[in-house]
């Protein structure tokens, strides 16, 4: 099944138009933050074969579900949680809900990185 169905997603919005939404009171007050296919090549994680992952971000409109994309037509993705935060709080949102719907439970992908990282 197609992820953006089973999100719920109904609606696209590209980030240069979340200000003008926020201003008119049509967005909600929390974003969502999750895991998805990698689209795109490249950022630092040039090897999608190694990282096919990336996080994507939803926003509600209306009550819609809408997902980021970029003024190219790309969906906006991040692969690092650091940059994704600084931009979701660029955004105005205080604060988001995070959804990994993608990868088995009890696994960290930084465990081949980081072998001390202990999962419970």
């Amino acid at each position: 099944m197609d992820q953006d169905v089973s999100l719920g997603v109904t609606m696209t919005l590209t980030q240069a138009e979340l200000p003008n939404f926020r201003a008119a009171g049509r967005l909600g007050d929390h974003a969502i933050v999750y895991r998805c296919y990698r689209k795109q090549d490249g950022g630092g994680f040039g090897n999608q074969a190694d990282h096919p992952f990336a996080w994507g971000v939803l926003v509600y409109v209306d009550g819609q579900v809408a997902r980021i994309y970029s003024a190219r037509g790309l969906p906006r993705e991040w692969t690092d949680l650091t940059r994704l935060e600084i931009w979701i709080r660029g955004q105005g949102f205080w604060y988001w809900w995070m959804r990994n719907d993608l990868e088995p439970l009890g696994h960290s992908p930084y465990q081949n990185l980081h072998p001390n990282i202990n999962v419970v």
